[in-house]
């Protein structure tokens, strides 16, 4: 009796392994469905228009789905005599066209050079081939009107304005170096790797609301760091961040880590990356930037005299992190007595010198047995400690000693900005559904753990996950096998009790 037990389970086994791979049912009655063409069978449709449908329809599914992580490529690097900044690449329009643009998490919106810009940079020298975007040229493309309900947010914000003799929602403005850029506002799909699960990457598009600009001003147009937009990771709602997680596309929270040594890189995530020595410090509320509460700056181990309200935010002064600017910048009231403790701690090792009005050293040995280490304490008891290379930059050799100089310019009456100067080497989270930013040291050539729920108790290695083969190809691979392992698992459990 036992022996035809099992064999009906086998038999019941194996017909539920066979309805998995080929997509069986199971005991219910088999019913007919009338069957439409969505296209008439005399009627010749353009390829084009057969992947733009697809396209649209897999962007409907994806803001249905429960969402995931969404992994970034990350470029260039903080040196300012190499690249001076870090950019990832986008994929948008139908067919999707590639574009590299500088992560830029100072402001909100992501736009690209448009095709009508006549005062773009036609070459780069940072080594990478600049590409324009065609509204026209797009299938997927649509121009957001001055009617439309995202352009009357956006003109909230002070991003867009409108044109009523064009009817359409543009913008204008310009960045804290100077530069700026105006266009108009464009919908269309972005296109990137969704990451579901351990090991599962899903090839996925959204439609998202971004720039496509006319015109560029100031440093903008130069051609040695050109290149084809900007990308904003800021909190307003033109953010792609923000676009994003308001659908439950990805969380509301990215990560990133800006790898500083050799050829530069990192990791950019739309998700949290995790990490048992991250510190979180509060985001100052109701600010457009990430302005964070620094309460002292203490060399080798001693607080500065420093009053604390030098540090207090206002309209212009605060402390904010940001990617999209090269170097670190420092209220003059704090500037002056950081140097000068830096100044008596390598009094004995390295001989001050001024250079283009920065403060430099020269010294004959590494930095790191020379300089002390700086500690900016912020809200919360959340510290970052900074080494020297984080707050020093070489500048080359002076009758044999090297040179190195505060990579710190100092401000009156601004805010003072840690740029990439102070953020590389380090994981950084921007947990926009708390409030908050932490950040640990992190040697950002390795892989790292993105949480995938809204627990910490699931982890994916976002850093080595590269897409190999099609999402569909993957998805029935991933579901024939764990359902037929799992089944086999069932099997042997319930044939070990008849042996």
């Amino acid at each position: 009796m036992a022996g035809v037990d099992l064999l009906l389970i086998l038999a019941v086994v194996s017909a539920a392994m066979l309805m998995v791979v080929n997509g069986g049912g199971g005991g219910f009655p088999a019913s007919a469905l009338t069957l439409e063409r969505a296209f008439p069978v005399n009627q010749k449709v353009d390829l084009e228009e057969l992947k733009a449908r697809d396209r649209a329809r897999h962007a409907r599914i994806l803001q249905s789905f429960a969402g995931g992580i969404v992994d970034f490529p990350v470029l260039g690097t903080s040196d300012p005599y190499l690249v001076g900044l870090y950019f990832t690449r986008v994929k948008l329009g139908s067919p999707p066209r590639e574009f590299n643009v500088q992560i830029d998490t100072g402001s909100d919106i992501l736009w690209v050079s448009c095709d009508s810009c006549n005062d773009c940079p036609q070459s780069s020298g940072l080594g990478v081939q600049l590409n324009s975007f065609s509204a026209t040229g797009s299938s997927t493309a649509s121009l957001i009107s001055c009617s439309d309900a995202i352009c009357a947010s956006i003109v909230q914000t002070s991003s867009a304005e409108c044109s009523t003799q064009g009817n359409q929602c543009g913008y204008s403005f310009q960045y804290g170096d100077g530069s700026g850029t105006a266009g108009y506002y464009v919908s269309d799909l972005l296109y990137f790797d969704t990451i579901l699960g351990a090991s599962f990457i899903a090839n996925s598009s959204a439609p998202i609301v971004f720039g496509c600009s006319t015109t560029l001003s100031g440093g903008l147009t130069r051609s040695d760091r050109a290149i084809d937009g900007i990308f904003g990771f800021g909190q307003q709602e033109i953010s792609v961040i923000a676009q994003l997680s308001s659908r439950g596309i990805t969380p509301k929270v990215f990560s990133h880590c800006l790898k500083g040594e050799g050829n530069g890189g990192g990791i950019l995530v739309l998700g949290e990356i995790l990490d048992p020595s991250i510190v979180y410090t509060p985001l100052v509320p109701s600010q457009s930037h990430y302005n964070l509460y620094l309460q002292s700056i203490a060399v080798n181990g001693q607080v500065l005299p420093i009053d604390s309200a030098v540090f207090a935010t206002s309209e212009n002064r605060g402390t904010i992190v940001d990617s999209g600017t090269t170097l670190a910048y420092l209220i003059g009231e704090a500037y002056d007595p950081f140097v000068s403790a830096i100044t008596a701690a390598v009094s004995q090792t390295a001989r001050p010198v001024l250079s283009s009005e920065s403060q430099c050293y020269l010294v004959l040995a590494g930095i790191t047995e020379i300089f002390p280490p700086v500690s900016f304490n912020f809200a919360g008891g959340a510290s970052m400690v900074l080494r020297p290379a984080d707050y020093l930059v070489h500048l080359g050799f002076v009758d044999g000693a090297a040179m190195w100089c505060i990579g710190f310019s100092r401000v009156e009456k601004s805010v003072s900005i840690l740029g990439d100067l102070v953020l590389k080497d380090r994981i950084f989270v921007y947990d926009l559904a708390h409030q908050r930013i932490g950040w640990a040291d992190y040697d950002c050539s390795l892989s790292v753990n993105v949480s995938i729920t809204s627990g910490k108790d699931e982890f994916v290695n976002a850093g080595q996950l590269r897409v190999s083969s099609s999402t569909s190809s993957v998805f029935c691979d991933l579901l024939c096998t764990s359902t037929i392992a799992l089944l086999l698992q069932i099997l042997v459990l319930v044939g070990s009790q008849f042996l």
